[in-house]
């Protein structure tokens, strides 16, 4: 697993949107207290993302962008997650840059 320790700077232009695979999500929420207004706990005790009108968006592979006031609480969601399954990509190439395939 490679994931970068602090988030850098991002350009205005880059946009970086969130998912989480439930196959490997062990529902510790640890993500939903680093970042609540981004992630969150179902029923079913995984994690999901939730959209910016605060929606739990529960189909597999749902994305919802990260807002940049928040980058850091959702970079640090990924680095501590014990399933290694939150994955933030840049949305332009898709090119992941935290979590377990981040380069």
């Amino acid at each position: 697993m490679t994931v970068q320790n602090e988030a850098p700077a991002t350009g205005a232009d880059e946009v970086l949107e969130v998912w989480i695979d439930q196959d490997l999500c062990t529902g510790d929420g640890i993500c939903a207290q680093y970042a609540p207004e981004v992630f969150e706990l179902d029923i079913d005790g995984l994690a999901y993302v939730k959209s910016a009108d605060d929606e739990l968006l529960q189909d597999t592979g749902a994305t919802t962008p990260v807002p940049l006031p928040l980058l850091q609480d959702v970079v640090d969601s990924a680095k501590e997650c014990p399933g290694d399954c939150i994955h933030v990509r840049r949305v332009a190439d898709k090119v992941e840059v935290y979590g377990p395939d981040a380069e």
